[in-house]
Parts: structure tokens; sequence; C-alpha cells
């Protein structure tokens, strides 16, 4: 039913508890209309320019939108992205799922477990890749030299071009820790009961899993999934550090390639309408994976 309720003025208390909240929160506002909502709104309109940053920009309509279609380089990022994100993406959440699962468990010394599995994900993308640059080597590396303990000769990893993106979702699962964080809270919410219901009915550890912790486990999944696809389209530094975009482009990625044509060729214009068009794309993703799974995904009390 429609209310006919004439709207309440605020009171002198509320007015005063309104200033001050704003007054408190102006500089958080400030720094958002600054650093955020200004470059977006900026970005979309240099999209449609030819902006070299060194000169004033110049309207050009679509053309850098058009151009986006005859860029081979670019689709060649856009491959390499998609394949990264293919193997990443599902081998990080399977393995920070295993992980939670592990860390769940009443053992002894737990928390100080718990906090060596989530400390590679807070250790800076320059630094773990400068590691893993060392694990990878092909001739001294860490990793050819346990495959070499047990008689497999390792290869060529970054200086193989059919093995360097695997070798770099190989080096994404090492920082799994926050997925992994999210994924233990969730398994600390799944109804103890319905687990205990579960095996009383004769439910093996399988069974209870796959209809009673996975259904709960469902929205965090999903979460986990979207971001994973987000964050590989602005996979920038350990690539860079470590290949450069080599051998042969094979790890040449989207960010990396926005990155070369605004501050290497200073195409900015053309590197904005690269940002929006990818930019598009994953919201719309992101809305056809919310859409597809809505029948999967399990929100407690739903």
């Amino acid at each position: 039913m429609s209310s006919n309720r004439p709207i309440r003025s605020l009171s002198l208390s509320e007015r005063r508890y309104l200033l001050w909240g704003l007054l408190f929160t102006l500089p958080g506002i400030i720094g958002l209309l600054m650093f955020t909502l200004y470059p977006v709104l900026a970005s979309l309109y240099y999209s449609f320019c030819t902006y070299s940053v060194l000169r004033p920009p110049h309207f050009v309509g679509a053309a850098n939108y058009s151009a986006l279609f005859h860029d081979n380089q670019l689709a060649v990022a856009l491959k390499n992205t998609l394949l990264f994100a293919v193997l990443s993406v599902p081998l990080g959440i399977v393995v920070a799922f295993l992980l939670a699962t592990l860390l769940n468990q009443q053992v002894r010394a737990m928390p100080l477990f718990r906090t060596l599995f989530y400390l590679p994900s807070v250790v800076p993308g320059v630094a773990s890749a400068v590691l893993w640059l060392w694990i990878l080597n092909p001739q001294f590396g860490l990793l050819n030299t346990a495959l070499a303990a047990i008689g497999i000769h390792g290869p060529g990893w970054l200086a193989d071009p059919a093995w360097a993106k695997p070798a770099l979702a190989l080096m994404s699962v090492w920082g799994v820790g926050g997925w992994m964080v999210i994924f233990l809270a969730g398994l600390q919410d799944v109804p103890v009961e319905l687990q205990e219901a579960a095996r009383l009915d004769g439910a093996g550890a399988l069974a209870t899993w796959r209809n009673v912790t996975l259904p709960f486990m469902s929205p965090h999944l999903l979460f986990a999934a979207v971001m994973g696809l987000i964050g590989v389209s602005s996979f920038f530094s350990q690539p860079m550090v470590m290949t450069g975009g080599g051998p042969a482009d094979s790890t040449l990625f989207f960010a990396q390639y926005l990155f070369a044509n605004a501050f290497q060729y200073f195409k900015m214009g053309y590197a904005c309408a690269m940002a929006w068009t990818v930019g598009v794309v994953l919201m719309f993703l992101t809305w056809l994976m919310f859409r597809s799974s809505a029948r999967h995904i399990y929100y407690g009390g739903d």
C-alpha cells in the first residue's frame, strides 16, 4: 500500500549529526571524486580522441574503437589473457579450497599453519616475481633441481613459449592465501548439524561434501571466480618483470599491451578505448555469470 504521510523534516540534532558526518567523510568524498570518478570520466572522453599526453587531445569519434578490430597484437594479448585465465583461475580456486578444507581441521598449531599459508599472498608482486625467476630457472632453479632428483628433465619454463603461461599459472597458485581465507570463513559457517544429519542418514564423506558443504560454499566460489576473472585482466607486474611479454609474445597479456600503448607508444586515447572495451566485456561476463548461476547458488536462508 502506498503511504500519504508527509516526509518528516530533520530535527536540529539530526541535522547536526548529518553535518558532522558529511564533514568527517568529506576527505574521502573529495578523494573519490578526484582520483576515481574524474579519471574514469576523463578516460571515457580520451577514448574518442587521439591523445599523446604531450599534446592536447583531438576528437576523432569512434576511430580508436574501430581500430581495435584490426590490431593483431591486441588479438594476441587477448588470446594469451584468456588462456591464462583458463589455466590460473580454476587451479587457484581448487588449491585455495583444498587448503581451506585442510586448515578447517581441529589440530594443534593451526593458527601457525594458517599464517604460513596466507603470508605469500601479502608479498609484493615484484618481489614474488624475482623469487620465482630463481625457482623457475631452467638450469639451476629449485623446481628443475627437484624434478631432476626424481629422474625428470624439467622444461625451459619461462624460456619456452609452450611452458611460459603454465609457469605463470603455477606461480599464481602461490598467492591464493586471500581466497583461502574467504573459503575458510565460508567452511566455518556451514551448519555442523546438517553435516551430522547427513552422516546419520548414511551419507559418506563425499556425499556430505557434495550435498551439504558445496551448496553453502557456492557463493564464495562464485565470488572467487568473478574476482579471478577481473584480476586476470589486470595481471601485469609479474609478467612484466619475469618475461617482458616473451618469449615470442607468449606472455604478452592485455594489461601489458595497454601499458605499452599508453606509456611507451604514447597512444593514450587508443589505450583508453582498449580499457573501456574490455571493461564493458568484463561487466557483461560478470552479469552473465551471476545470471546463469542463480539457480545453482545457495544463500543461507533462501
